[in-house]
């Protein structure tokens, strides 16, 4: 019986950023197949039209337009449709009262995006590691935040 793929799904309005996730997961990830989407709108209206093939986590910018990161995350938690989906923050910044904000509003992990190719490995890596198996790791303030390995 053949595994399923983890289905990630990046929302992010930075190409190169896009770009460079796209790379690592090729190179870290065969057994994952990763959407990617460049606001907040398309999000939302991939999640409501999606039905049968909801992703199994959400790499979520904060800064992009039409709809924010964090309006996504509200609507996202809000709906008893996709709440269930693992949200992983992947943002430039990192501003611990928003943070601390996000994980009130039910974020499963905050990632700064890493600058460094390795880094990003690093990170994505640890995410399927949380997330590969079929048991949703329970939230923890005190792991909140992933930083790269090494």
């Amino acid at each position: 019986m053949e595994k399923t793929k983890l289905h990630l799904l990046l929302a992010d309005d930075d190409i190169d950023d896009c770009d460079f996730f796209k790379d690592a997961m090729d190179e870290i990830a065969s057994a994952c197949q990763l959407t990617t989407l460049n606001n907040g709108v398309e999000l939302m209206t991939f999640l409501s039209t999606a039905a049968s093939k909801y992703p199994n986590l959400i790499f979520l910018d904060l800064n992009m337009p039409k709809k924010s990161g964090m309006e996504c995350i509200a609507e996202i938690k809000a709906s008893k449709t996709f709440s269930h989906i693992p949200i992983i923050i992947y943002s430039t910044s990192l501003d611990h009262t928003v943070v601390n904000d996000l994980y009130d509003m039910g974020a499963h992990h905050y990632i700064q995006k890493p600058a460094e190719f390795a880094s990003i490995k690093s990170v994505i890596k640890q995410v399927i590691a949380l997330f590969g198996n079929a048991l949703v790791q329970p939230r923890s303030r005190d792991n909140f935040i992933i930083q790269p390995e090494g």
